[in-house]
């Protein structure tokens, strides 16, 4: 009975003593009746003003980044190397500064209409210091690729949207040059695989690693080899699942063209 009470009160405790998750449902109230990908401009929340190009994403990067603090990370160092690639609207960077003012950040972005986006808040709210934006993809490679731009925080190699070609840069050139990197943030909408693979012998100097997995229903899935590549690195690792599904070994109808979404965070000891 106790759990069961615990279980109950634990929202309504949160909601009366964290600021932040009431900010959550103050946002969900005002926008999440929207509909999607509508621009608006100065959306404010706590103490920041932000340009939005989709209010749901928004919402729920808010409820990510700064309710459950995923990218929270320890670090005895003032100034932290941070490569937070899929920087998307620049939520990230600017959780990334609020917990290390003087952080050296490295955000890319490879649609050209979010990365523009990404600049803008960035400097409305005073928070380029230190930043380098660029706007590229994260592969394996420079020399480019099709990109499908969704709008939100989806655009993907593998997006079903119209596809442009973009800018791409080989992220295991900038590991290499790097002597430490703090925290390295994937969220690359289904790239994760192929440049963790490129760079399985380059991560050496990273200490904190957040990857977001996507599985796509009609590709393998490689989850197994992403775990392995942290093994060998001396990563130790937590998974945590982004949606919980009812009946799982029943066949799923959905109109999502991903079947697994995964969030892996990995940290060395040593």
């Amino acid at each position: 009975m106790k759990r069961i009470l615990k279980d109950i009160l634990r929202p309504i405790y949160r909601f009366l003593t964290d600021k932040n998750e009431r900010e959550f449902y103050r946002l969900h109230a005002k926008f999440g009746g929207m509909g999607r990908y509508k621009t608006l401009k100065d959306v404010k929340f706590l103490e920041y003003s932000f340009t939005v190009p989709d209010s749901a994403s928004f919402i729920w990067q808010f409820k990510e980044i700064f309710v459950d603090e995923l990218y929270k990370f320890d670090s005895s160092d003032k100034e932290p190397v941070i490569y937070d690639c899929g920087a998307n609207i620049g939520m990230s960077c600017l959780y990334f500064k609020k917990l290390y003012p003087n952080a050296k950040i490295k955000a890319f972005e490879a649609d050209p209409n979010i990365a523009e986006i990404l600049e803008n808040n960035l400097k409305k709210n005073k928070a380029v210091k230190k930043i380098e934006i660029i706007n590229s993809a994260v592969w394996i490679d420079n020399n480019g690729l099709e990109f499908s731009m969704e709008g939100a925080d989806g655009g993907s190699i593998y997006g079903n949207n119209k596809k442009i070609k973009v800018s791409s840069i080989r992220l295991r050139d900038f590991l290499e040059k790097e002597e430490r990197i703090d925290m390295l943030k994937i969220d690359i909408e289904g790239a994760e695989c192929d440049v963790l693979k490129d760079c399985a012998n380059s991560l050496r100097h990273v200490k904190n690693l957040f990857v977001e997995y996507h599985s796509f229903k009609k590709q393998p899935q490689k989850l197994s080899e992403i775990l392995e590549i942290l093994e060998r690195n001396g990563f130790r690792y937590h998974i945590d699942g982004l949606t919980l599904r009812k009946y799982p070994l029943l066949p799923q109808i959905s109109n999502s063209h991903m079947d697994l979404q995964l969030n892996i965070f990995g940290i060395k000891y040593r």
